[in-house]
């Protein structure tokens, strides 16, 4: 890995704003109208997220053999989430942990001896440890996570407790679309019926039924399914007793699914009849919304703070419209957030669907990584704001990793972790929406070698048993204080830490108007517009100006243009000078704003006219 080195300090030259351009101010309609900003008031919801794969954060073992067991491998327990832990977290400037792949999922780990579930049919299950996201029972904990397997469930309450006295909210996953073939909840609370128990098997669909089913047929796993490798796993026979099969959970409605497909799950039915033009049932409440209301409600009573729910868009938006309130009629404040790919829906499951949040992954995100990779241009930045999520910037949860993501420092993406500083600072601070961050991204962790299921594809596992290994120095045996660390990790930690904090803390950024300033800078000589990215985010009480360079090799010294109109709209007096203290590096004030800007630099200017 690469020295990290940090920006250059700014270079002062004298730079006088021109006195010429506008010299009345313009009209609030005028300024709303113009097209380097938006007519939208922004809310402040800046939730900071840090995502952790439960299994893996707290995991000690350094062994990582490949398909190796959880003997073998190890695995993180809720325990070894620690006050300690939770500290260090919180002093990221976080407000919410989303523990990741909290329900019981098939498995091929015998816990029967422990008092636990018995491996699954390895045929259908991906991964030796298996996928959080084909859940096995909706109303049980994960037995990987446990010390006690038998109080499994305890110890995730405890956890909870744990994270609320440490000053900060739970997010956990709901996976409404799909469940894996072995479901079966031992955990149900007296009275419910399981998924599936009452379905006419008879017919392909009916709308109380909870599957989709194909009659007649037998279900065929793929050939080409090799769960272990060279290894057997439990019951692996190329087979799986399924009759009539049932159809597969992304939308596969044959008993052949392919080895690509997500076979080792099956489709929850909402009441929609895919194979006849899509005719919906909705009325009455089909059975399958109730079940997963009152799952939904299962969990928030065990004081969750919110869900992230897995595939959001396969499920009809009108379940949503539906369960939302029902859940927020029991626990106003809960929060919900749509895994969602598609921009021409956002409003739908905003406005109908009723969620808090959706992810801002085929915008921002893939136009970041287009810069990152040195195949972008800030003008796809631009078209994010100003038509794929224009009206509910803040409402967008951005980030440059997660779990289904590949690593930054991944040969398979980046390289370079430092290429994270001008896209992270864009991330955590073009709106007033959550920002997310991975467990491991702030170390670096490249995700090296096949663990297993999970090939070498850039991406840290969630099938196998595994240790994070750059993670794992800065967990440093549980002391959680980053004691194992190279200096260039503990330079990269430092800046998620303070863009964080100053995320979280900033009044501009969480609340406040936001104006673009390319078109402003398209003509200075020096202001190489492709690379360099700038904008303004203020309120009545703080004024910022965000600069970046996304040029791994170029270095540029860009004097800025702030529009006297735009001044003056932010309430500050056109013909007076002003102070610009950089927030994100703590360098102290200048006068002047004629910047270097290295390559993978970031810079967050604090504005203040000269004197108050």
């Amino acid at each position: 890995m690469k020295k990290l080195v940090l920006p250059a300090m700014l270079a002062l030259a004298a730079f006088t704003f021109p006195l010429s351009r506008i010299a009345q101010p313009v009209s609030d309609t005028a300024f709303l109208a113009d097209s380097n900003t938006t007519d939208e008031v922004p809310q402040d919801n800046k939730l900071v997220i840090y995502q952790l794969m439960t299994r893996l954060f707290g995991n000690k073992t350094a062994v990582n053999k490949q398909y190796g067991t959880v003997q073998e491998n190890g695995t993180g327990k809720f325990n070894d989430i620690t006050d300690k832990a939770l500290q260090e977290i919180k002093k990221m400037g976080v407000s919410h942990v989303w523990y990741t792949g909290v329900i019981e999922h098939a498995t091929m780990t015998d816990y029967t001896k422990q008092g636990g579930p018995s491996p699954d049919d390895a045929d259908i299950v991906k991964g030796r440890a298996g996928s959080p996201y084909a859940i096995k029972d909706y109303y049980d904990v994960a037995p990987d996570l446990a010390v006690n397997v038998k109080t499994r469930m305890t110890e995730y309450e405890a956890l909870i407790k744990r994270t609320h006295a440490n000053g900060l909210k739970v997010l956990m996953d709901f996976i409404p679309n799909h469940v894996a073939r072995s479901y079966k909840s031992d955990a149900k609370p007296a009275g419910v019926i399981d998924l599936g128990a009452q379905d006419d098997k008879t017919k392909a669909f009916a709308p109380n039924n909870n599957f989709y089913y194909l009659p007649g047929q037998s279900l065929v796993v793929p050939k080409e399914g090799n769960p272990l490798g060279a290894a057997l796993g439990p019951r692996e026979d190329g087979k799986f007793a399924e009759t009539p099969a049932k159809a597969t959970g992304n939308d596969v409605f044959s008993a052949t699914p392919s080895v690509n497909d997500w076979y080792e799950t099956v489709k929850l039915n909402y009441g929609v009849d895919y194979q006849n033009n899509r005719k919906t049932y909705f009325e009455p409440v089909p059975d399958t919304w109730k079940k997963m209301r009152d799952i939904l409600l299962f969990w928030a009573k065990k004081d969750v703070d919110g869900f992230r729910c897995d595939m959001a868009e396969m499920v009809p938006v009108e379940f949503w419209a539906w369960v939302i309130p029902e859940v927020k009629k029991v626990k106003p404040d809960i929060v919900f957030i749509a895994e969602a790919y598609n921009p021409k829906e956002y409003q739908t499951y905003f406005e109908k669907g009723k969620f808090d949040f959706l992810y801002d992954k085929v915008g921002l995100y893939d136009a970041l990584r287009r810069l990152m990779t040195e195949g972008g241009n800030t003008e796809e930045i631009t078209k994010v704001w100003r038509e794929e999520s224009r009206g509910y910037s803040s409402r967008m949860l951005r980030f440059l990793e997660n779990h289904d993501e590949q690593r930054i420092a991944s040969k398979n993406f980046a390289t370079d972790p430092r290429t994270a500083i001008p896209a992270m600072v864009v991330t955590a601070t073009l709106g007033s929406g959550p920002v997310m961050l991975y467990s491991g991204q702030e170390v670096a962790e490249p995700a090296l070698k096949s663990e297993g299921f999970s090939s070498e594809d850039g991406r840290t596992t969630i099938f196998d048993y595994w240790g994070v290994p750059e993670h794992q120095k800065w967990m440093n045996g549980g002391k959680f204080d980053g004691g194992k660390l190279s200096e260039s990790q503990k330079q990269l930690r430092d800046f998620y830490v303070r863009l964080l904090n100053l995320s979280s803390s900033s009044e501009a950024i969480r609340k406040g108007r936001f104006y673009e300033l390319q078109d402003a800078n398209n003509l200075g000589q020096n202001y190489d517009q492709k690379h360099v990215y700038s904008y303004l985010r203020y309120t009545d009480n703080q004024r910022l100006l965000i600069v970046v360079n996304f040029s791994r090799d170029k270095t540029t010294k860009p004097t800025i243009q702030i529009p006297r109109e735009v001044r003056q709209r932010m309430g500050l007096n056109p013909d007076q000078f002003c102070t610009y203290t950089d927030l994100l590096n703590n360098t102290p004030p200048t006068e002047y704003l004629t910047l270097t800007l290295p390559p993978l630099s970031a810079y967050v200017f604090e504005i203040k006219e000269k004197g108050k």
